[in-house]
């Protein structure tokens, strides 16, 4: 029982950082005035905002990669998307956009990123190191890891080297692109979890049948559907017509139906921590 707690403190946690970060922004949104918005979420980091919206991403970073997810390869994508959003906060969007209440804080951004990418791959070291050693104890003698075990441990430590590599190797290249790739990471490993729960939950309905068309119209399947219907559209409209905050809004669409997706499923999930394996 005090497992299936610990779930569900995380779960709302991460909920509580969403709501976090949306009451910032808009306490922000309400300073400069209405008709003023930044072309990004990122693009806050550039006002007072900017303390909650990095920690708020660093702790939902923690809690995705803690969280055990309902099946191996929920688990890899969860791993994925939480090893990324550090980087999301921690460097910065290179356009700083026009709209904050109050004259933007001069800053040195490279030390910044310097001092605490530095810090995030000593942290990263480690829990390569730590999973691998825990997998490999967990193993009985002549046993090998299954298959998607050992491609989300490889998955992580082809990450980790990239990010070292270029952080090191093309320091200008990094502090240009590292917070937009980390971000379509994420955005990525976000749509592919809540589809997989999806299928699952579809499958868990079936009840051991053939699952039907209407078993998989459920709440994770609208979700996904919602995710995927608004991205393509909102950035269809912005290449068609132009549209100065399309990013913002696909930002805050996705970041609010993935806060669904994780209230939906806390919901389902508050008596027993994990969904039962789908046969």
């Amino acid at each position: 029982m005090d497992a299936v707690k610990t779930y569900r403190y995380l779960r709302v946690a991460m909920i509580g950082m969403v709501v976090l970060l949306g009451a910032a922004l808009l306490h922000e949104w309400w300073a400069t005035g209405w008709r003023c918005l930044q072309p990004s979420v990122s693009a806050y980091y550039y006002t007072p905002a900017r303390g909650v919206l990095v920690g708020s991403l660093v702790v939902v970073g923690v809690c995705l990669v803690v969280i055990k997810g309902n099946t191996v390869w929920e688990d890899i994508l969860l791993n994925l998307g939480g090893a990324v959003t550090p980087l999301i906060a921690l460097v910065p969007t290179p356009y700083p956009g026009p709209c904050r209440s109050v004259p933007m804080e001069v800053s040195d951004t490279p030390a910044n990123v310097a001092n605490n990418v530095s810090a995030l791959l000593v942290l990263g070291l480690g829990g390569n190191v730590i999973t691998i050693v825990v997998a490999r104890r967990a193993l009985r003698p002549g046993q090998r890891l299954e298959p998607a075990v050992r491609f989300g441990v490889l998955a992580m430590v082809v990450l980790y080297v990239a990010v070292l590599i270029v952080f090191f190797a093309a320091r200008s290249l990094f502090l240009d692109y590292a917070h937009y790739a980390a971000a379509l990471v994420l955005f990525v490993c976000m749509v592919a979890v809540v589809t997989i729960n999806a299928w699952a939950y579809g499958r868990q309905r079936a009840e051991g049948a053939v699952p039907s068309p209407s078993d998989y119209a459920n709440g994770y399947a609208a979700v996904a559907v919602v995710m995927v219907g608004s991205l393509l559209l909102m950035l269809g409209w912005r290449a068609l017509f132009g549209w100065d905050h399309a990013v913002l809004w696909v930002e805050g669409v996705l970041v609010g139906c993935f806060a669904v997706f994780w209230a939906l499923q806390t919901r389902e999930l508050w008596g027993q921590g994990v969904r039962a394996p789908v046969r």
